[in-house]
């Protein structure tokens, strides 16, 4: 089936509903279609914790706010890029409450948070369910807004594009829908990929099961360069709770007095860093992981205790119950906690407006690069750019759409759609899921070695060859969608990796510890040809 709007959106976190709203608000006659895999509700935003970062209070200062980013990202944040997005903060924070955000408040005052890497409380927050209540203002207001559908249980298979003038363009996307078992053509002049993260590529995660770079993978296939995947967050205090579903124990945590300790009691960031416990991320995680080392213990412990129950109960409230399901109490003992893969800092090469190489396709959120987190992102920095890129991209993109034209028939020759002769059992899908993630987990985690990408490498492109074969012999469905778009990223985040001949911010290679100033440049990436996907990295 064919269906043609104005506008299409995939995924519906913050960049991806606010884009829509902004559109609209642009245009009042656009027809937008956004298209989410699983529920609206499944995504990164509504795991989100801790908060936006905005400079609200009088002591603060953009000045400080883009200093504290610019450190934390090592060398290799876009000054311009961080400039703009910091100053754009107090308005999207104002416009999100015009939306229906609750953020918390104390005296009628927006309630500010501390998180590690920030030199002031600057993190607007609704208690520790940030994401959770952005969601569900956005969709809210989604659902009042004529002109937006949403189709839920829908997947992007690819991206569709024609030649206009001796170069390609974007004409939509391939759509699979799994209940149904239908194939459909979204045809558009505009197309946002808004589509979220790519956790899932490991074995331990924070990510939501969704997360498996899909619309990175999506565009990279149609030769959009990506850029600096080896920067992959792994957020330091994840909940130590084997053989259940992950829990995030947010940063605020230890911006409210959170103390990480060794099982013996030790406190592990007294002497690895001035910030101690408020330290950046990679710094924190490193240390975990060196600790957890050196110890043979799986986790280490975040006490809260100290700062009394009450105010646990009252600012931490989802995680104080998440624990307590869990079987303690976090007023009276330690959390234990473990080091999870959590956020990329590499994405789609895109500016700040959302635009990429590719004409008629934007990108905000997490899938995107801009060059705004740099080595390492800065913590609640995350929601801030991706509802200040919504915010430009929504202009920039109805500006495109109102000064195109866009032709009645597209041709479709290079349709993905997989054979429906050759089932493939899903305990074979599963099989390769897993082996896929912990090679990851194993080589391409907090610490790394020259083998163990090599390694890497060679397991993933033998993996790689064996999936693309069977995608296209094997009936559609979402896990064999998602197997291959997971296959594609891990090789370019291994890719990255091998190419960055340092260690900086979030990629510390041990072969080679140190910093370089002459390599504070950019891992990009682009699939020239068809050889491109499987080339050995330099």
């Amino acid at each position: 089936m064919e269906r043609r709007y104005d506008f299409l959106v995939v995924g519906s976190g913050i960049a991806g509903l606010f884009y829509a709203l902004k559109v609209v608000e642009h245009n009042a006659d656009a027809k937008v279609a956004i298209i989410t895999k699983k529920g609206e509700t499944d995504s990164s935003t509504n795991r989100a914790q801790g908060g936006i970062a905005a400079v609200l209070a009088g002591t603060d200062s953009f000045e400080d706010h883009i200093r504290d980013t610019l450190e934390c990202g090592a060398g290799l944040c876009n000054k311009e890029v961080v400039e703009k997005i910091v100053e754009e903060a107090p308005g999207v924070i104002r416009e999100l409450m015009d939306l229906g955000v609750r953020f918390t408040q104390t005296d009628n005052t927006l309630h500010l948070g501390r998180e590690g890497g920030h030199s002031q409380p600057r993190v607007v927050h609704a208690h520790d369910l940030t994401g959770r209540e952005i969601e569900r203002a956005l969709l809210r207001a989604c659902s009042k807004t004529s002109g937006i559908d949403i189709y839920r249980d829908h997947m992007a298979l690819d991206l569709i594009t024609y030649s206009r003038g001796g170069r390609e363009v974007c004409a939509g996307l391939f759509v699979y829908s799994e209940p149904k078992r239908e194939f459909d053509l979204f045809l558009a002049p505009v197309t946002m990929l808004a589509s979220g993260g790519l956790g899932q590529v490991y074995y331990h995660t924070t990510n939501p099961l969704i997360a498996t770079g899909d619309g990175l993978a999506m565009a990279y296939r149609a030769g959009v360069p990506v850029a600096d995947l080896e920067f992959i967050q792994f957020h330091p205090t994840a909940l130590y709770s084997p053989g259940r579903w992950p829990f995030l124990i947010s940063e605020a945590v230890r911006g409210e007095g959170g103390i990480l300790k060794s099982v013996d009691g030790r406190e592990i960031m007294k002497d690895a860093h001035p910030q101690r416990d408020l330290a950046p991320r990679d710094v924190v995680a490193r240390t975990i992981d060196r600790e957890l080392k050196a110890s043979g213990e799986e986790y280490v412990l975040l006490d809260i205790s100290h700062i009394g129950a009450d105010r646990i109960r009252k600012r931490f409230p989802n995680i104080y119950r998440q624990c307590l399901r869990r079987g303690f109490d976090i007023t009276e003992r330690s959390i234990p906690v473990v080091p999870s893969a959590h956020y990329a800092c590499g994405g789609i090469v895109a500016t700040v407006d959302g635009r990429t190489e590719l004409p008629g396709l934007y990108a905000a959120g997490e899938v995107a690069w801009t060059g705004m987190h740099g080595a390492n992102r800065l913590a609640s920095n995350s929601l801030l750019e991706a509802v200040v890129m919504a915010r430009f991209a929504a202009r920039a993109s109805c500006d495109y759409f109102n000064h195109t034209d866009f032709p009645d028939n597209i041709p479709t020759d290079n349709s993905p759609y997989s054979s429906l002769k050759r089932p493939r059992q899903e305990i074979l899908i599963a099989h390769d899921r897993r082996e896929l993630t912990r090679i990851m987990s194993d080589f391409v985690g907090i610490v790394r070695t020259n083998d163990h990408l090599q390694l890497a490498h060679e397991r993933l492109r033998q993996l790689d060859q064996a999936v693309e074969e069977y995608y296209l012999a094997t009936p559609a469905t979402v896990g064999v969608v998602e197997l291959r778009n997971m296959t594609t990223v891990a090789e370019l985040i291994v890719n990255c990796a091998l190419r960055r001949k340092e260690s900086r911010g979030l990629h510390y290679n041990e072969d080679y510890p140190e910093m370089k100033d002459d390599l504070a440049r950019d891992t990009i990436i682009k699939w020239k040809s068809t050889n491109e996907r499987h080339r050995p990295a330099e």
